[in-house]
């Protein structure tokens, strides 16, 4: 029963090491980047990669859902660090990762949203969670709007991504997030 334990602790171990790797390697190649290469940059040999992720898809997804996850989680934190105004706009600029790691791995991605495995409106769910977190905190501050849509907020985001999404676009990007922030501030 003692001997279960450790096994177990590294097998998440490797599983979260693979993930982080994986994250850096579609960030660096893009979607060439190969597997095995994955998992010698994670040091476990194919094997354990093919454990953990048995297809190409089900590594990539779960890159997606840690990047998604990190994303969500972070509001509570930046709220921790900043005011309700001040964290918001670094969450932004956090989304911006977040865009950036999806461009990084995207025809898997596509091809993952036309068969169902995820969805834009989930994804989209739970920013608006993690949005409406900073959204009331401003909003009990008096800094930011009470009328504000958490899901507005998100869906303005998606549009200056989409206006602005490669890397060279970035400074752009960073003002059309000040003005969006400008817009939501309580007057």
């Amino acid at each position: 029963m003692g001997d279960e334990k450790p096994g177990r602790v590294d097998a998440q171990r490797n599983r979260l090491r693979l993930v982080a790797v994986a994250r850096e390697a579609f960030a660096a190649s893009g979607e060439k980047v190969t597997l095995e290469a994955i998992a010698r940059a994670a040091g476990v040999g194919i094997g354990t990669l093919y454990r953990h992720f048995p297809t190409r898809e089900a590594l990539v997804e779960a890159v997606y859902r840690a990047e998604l996850g990190k994303l969500c989680d972070s509001a509570a934190e930046l709220l921790a660090q900043h005011g309700p105004t001040n964290a918001l706009r670094a969450w932004m600029d956090r989304f911006a990762d977040y865009v950036a790691a999806k461009r990084d791995m995207a025809d898997t991605l596509r091809a993952m949203i036309a068969a169902g495995t995820i969805t834009s409106s989930q994804a989209r769910v739970r920013l608006a969670e993690a949005v409406q977190t900073m959204l009331d905190a401003g909003a009990e501050a008096g800094t930011i709007r009470s009328d504000v849509r958490a899901e507005d907020v998100v869906a303005s985001l998606v549009g200056v991504f989409l206006a602005c999404g490669s890397p060279e676009q970035r400074a752009q990007a960073g003002r059309m997030l000040d003005l969006l922030v400008a817009g939501l501030v309580a007057r």
